[in-house]
């Protein structure tokens, strides 16, 4: 049995086709594994932008810490919990202005943490979490997998980045792209998407 976790950024709610996808995806891996599943919907429940609470908080003793640090730094365990238990992790990342959402960015720089989810050594940084599949789905409404724009993602090299950084490196990548173009642009764009999904689903069976 595994543990899903599935982690959705975009603000335009029930429009979202990364959140579409990524639930179709962690909701079929469930099924199929006769899982569990945690949802964190970082749109309607977002993660606050880290303050000197948190980063002070981080590095204190526990014992030492004020109040407020404390409650900073426990919303940054609960959410490195919920990695730590998922044995599954589906991200959903809508691009904004070329890079993923605030709220998604919010989210890994609680995440990100020194001794706890990545180390340095002698042979450079090194993640701490391992042994997880991820399937990470992008929908941009240019495309940017190729092409003259391609240089302007800074969405998907990033998010891949974050993850690989805290040891999330088995990742396989949907795009869902140049939805900008009309109504048969985004159907084509649905279509591909949907075929590219099945197909995961079929290789991760």
């Amino acid at each position: 049995m595994s543990h899903v976790l599935l982690i959705t950024s975009s603000p335009r709610g029930a429009d979202s086709l990364s959140t579409r996808f990524a639930t179709e995806i962690a909701e079929h891996i469930k099924q199929r594994k006769h899982g569990t599943l945690t949802v964190r919907d970082l749109a309607t429940s977002p993660v606050p932008h880290i303050t000197p609470a948190y980063i002070d908080g981080r590095n204190a003793a526990p014992d030492s810490r004020t109040a407020e640090q404390a409650q900073a730094v426990a919303l940054a365990q609960q959410l490195i919990d919920e990695l730590k238990t998922a044995d599954v992790i589906v991200l959903g990342s809508g691009m904004i202005n070329f890079g993923p959402s605030s709220q998604l960015k919010a989210w890994f720089d609680h995440v990100t943490w020194p001794g706890v989810t990545f180390s340095y050594g002698s042979g450079g940084p090194q993640g701490l979490l391992s042994g997880k599949k991820v399937y990470l789905v992008v929908a941009t409404g240019g495309v940017f997998s190729a092409g003259p724009y391609a240089s302007f993602d800074f969405q998907t090299g990033y998010l891949l980045h974050l993850l690989a950084f805290i040891g999330l490196g088995d990742v396989e990548l949907v795009r869902v792209e140049g939805t900008a173009f009309g109504p048969d642009a985004v159907k084509a764009a649905i279509a591909n998407a949907e075929s590219a999904v099945q197909t995961l689903l079929g290789k991760a069976a």
